[in-house]
């Protein structure tokens, strides 16, 4: 996002910078990514927040609606259970670049934060620890995965099916602050879909093709970042 606005920056992987880390920590940010200026810090993916710490104009453009984001969040959830089925255990331990997290552990996160929404909904806060959780033994191929997947998709869909006049301008605490359902779920949805593309970009660097990959018309609406990674 900021190179979209033009503003020149200096990226920090902090997994490879133990003074980075340390100084995330001492500014009780608990999670990447982040931006500083000086001591003004954002957590999170805030672009408003963002934009008023560099001092760029923003204007907020319409957010999807909670039942649209919903169906989306579904299709990007079956579309990694497709990628991630045929996927050998050996593949799943291929890492990502300048990253220590395996194609299995992203697989993972992606269903792990999906269901993440349930539980603020159900409890008004965001379980952030699960962000760093790696995929579990058990989890060891594609096919396991999968699995997991399908059942976090029956477990929103049952949320979702039980709450049909759900108030999405409730206020649940997040590690980037407080926001609204309707936001949660919005950054749920292109949160899961910007890990599916890192998904697809190391298939292709094992040589693996997913099954119905989706596309552009698939993430239109949702803010994603320019790059994959």
């Amino acid at each position: 996002m900021l190179s979209s606005w033009g503003i020149a920056f200096e990226a920090v992987n902090v997994e490879d910078d133990p003074q980075a880390a340390a100084e995330l920590k001492r500014r009780q940010v608990p999670l990447v990514p982040a931006v500083a200026v000086g001591e003004q810090i954002v957590h999170g993916w805030n672009p408003p927040a963002l934009a008023a710490l560099v001092g760029v104009p923003y204007s907020d453009r319409p957010q999807l609606s909670p039942p649209e984001l919903a169906a989306r969040l579904d299709r990007i959830l079956d579309a990694t259970q497709r990628a991630l089925r045929p996927v050998p255990a050996e593949r799943l331990r291929t890492t990502a670049p300048d990253r220590d997290r395996t194609l299995g552990d992203i697989g993972y996160h992606i269903f792990r934060l999906s269901l993440g929404f349930r539980d603020a909904a159900r409890e008004g806060r965001f379980p952030a620890a699960w962000l760093l959780e790696a995929a579990p033994a058990e989890m060891r191929d594609g096919v396991a995965l999968a699995r997991y997947g399908e059942t976090v998709r029956v477990q929103l869909s049952d949320w979702f099916a039980a709450h049909p006049g759900q108030p999405f301008s409730v206020v649940v605490q997040t590690y980037y602050g407080a926001q609204s359902l309707h936001a949660l779920l919005e950054r749920t949805s292109w949160h899961a879909a910007q890990h599916l593309r890192q998904v697809y970009a190391l298939l292709e660097t094992v040589g693996l093709t997913p099954e119905q990959p989706l596309g552009a018309r698939d993430y239109a609406g949702l803010p994603l970042p320019d790059s994959v990674w």
